[in-house]
């Protein structure tokens, strides 16, 4: 099978269920965000050595694929597909992890400034494509769009993690917050 179909070659593209939308389409943007996020966290997976936070990330690339595909999925044609959702476990996890991880780290008394390490910076960059394609999906259900209500609560949750997480990751390589001090 060929990777190449060449039938989006004038700009449009297929849904899940078939219906061809232009490939500016607000759907389209907000799934190919959250793609381009699920290859940032691979990137973090790379750059992180903890064993559990990688689990961890793996389980989030899998959820991100299961919000990919509601979002890329025709609204109208999914009651008849299979395609696979959302929990609100999954949003429980992630909150169950940021507290595990906030024992661990000093509160915080200003802005935190990314960087320090390729591994604190990636969580940042990730955490920032989060809050990407969350905005997307909102503006799509501005906009009278379909969106899952959990699939924004999960993004809203996971961009919260990565916060977290690139202050732990700083915490386990022993790298301090680098605290924003605006001038005066």
């Amino acid at each position: 099978m060929k990777i190449y179909t060449k039938a989006g070659d004038l700009g449009s593209t297929s849904l899940i269920g078939g219906t061809r939308v232009p490939k500016s389409h607000i759907r389209i943007e907000s799934y190919g965000t959250v793609d381009e996020l699920n290859s940032f966290i691979g990137l973090l997976i790379d750059l992180v050595t903890n064993a559990e936070i990688k689990a961890v990330l793996k389980e989030v690339q899998d959820r991100l694929f299961t919000v990919g595909s509601s979002l890329a999925c025709d609204p109208d044609k999914e009651p008849e597909l299979k395609i696979p959702d959302l929990k609100e476990d999954d949003i429980t996890y992630l909150e169950s992890l940021m507290d595990k991880m906030n024992e661990d780290l000093e509160p915080m008394k200003s802005f935190i400034l990314p960087g320090g390490h390729q591994a604190i910076s990636t969580a940042h960059i990730a955490r920032c494509v989060c809050r990407r394609a969350e905005r997307w999906c909102v503006n799509l259900q501005e906009e009278d769009l379909f969106v899952e209500p959990m699939v924004i609560k999960y993004l809203n949750r996971l961009s919260d993690y990565l916060f977290v997480l690139s202050r732990y990751i700083g915490y386990l390589n022993g790298v301090p917050d680098s605290p924003w001090k605006p001038r005066v």
